[in-house]
């Protein structure tokens, strides 16, 4: 008798990117230099735009932004083994993301970290060439095909 697989975990990623076409990454608080766009599971019912807005108001403190384009498909990952037992990572093989590119229409000053789950200790603005060698290992094929497909749209 063979064990069903493990389905994908529906979930929303977003590229923010600020007025100087930097992009938004933030430090992780559970994973020492692991670095990160916002991302998050789409609740049930939620369309994905929806999703990322919230998304990042938990994550960041604001929705301040503009929707500028999205992935034309879902990309999808495989978590790590060492990770498959930890938490509700347990019960997918990975994620299946839709990313949106989103301008940062605020200051500086709106993003807040402190947030009522914090999920990052710090952030900055980067270049989006450098976006994905600051990614986790097992991210950085996804970061690239963000990259290559949103990358272009990005001005400053």
């Amino acid at each position: 008798m063979s064990k069903e697989p493990l389905p994908y975990r529906r979930n929303v990623g977003i590229m923010l990117v600020n007025r100087e076409g930097l992009a938004w990454v933030g430090r992780r608080k559970d994973t020492p230099d692991a670095w990160q766009m916002p991302q998050g599971g789409i609740d049930k019912g939620e369309e994905p735009r929806a999703a990322a807005l919230r998304e990042l108001e938990e994550e960041i403190g604001t929705a301040n932004v503009a929707v500028l384009a999205e992935t034309a498909g879902w990309l999808r990952y495989d978590f790590p083994p060492e990770l498959r037992t930890k938490g509700w990572m347990k019960h997918y093989a990975g994620q299946e993301q839709k990313w949106f590119l989103c301008r940062f229409l605020g200051a500086d000053d709106e993003i807040d970290l402190e947030t009522e789950h914090p999920e990052f200790d710090a952030w900055k603005w980067v270049p989006v060439a450098e976006l994905v060698g600051l990614i986790v290992p097992f991210k950085r094929a996804i970061y690239e095909r963000v990259v290559a497909e949103l990358g272009p749209l990005v001005r400053a």
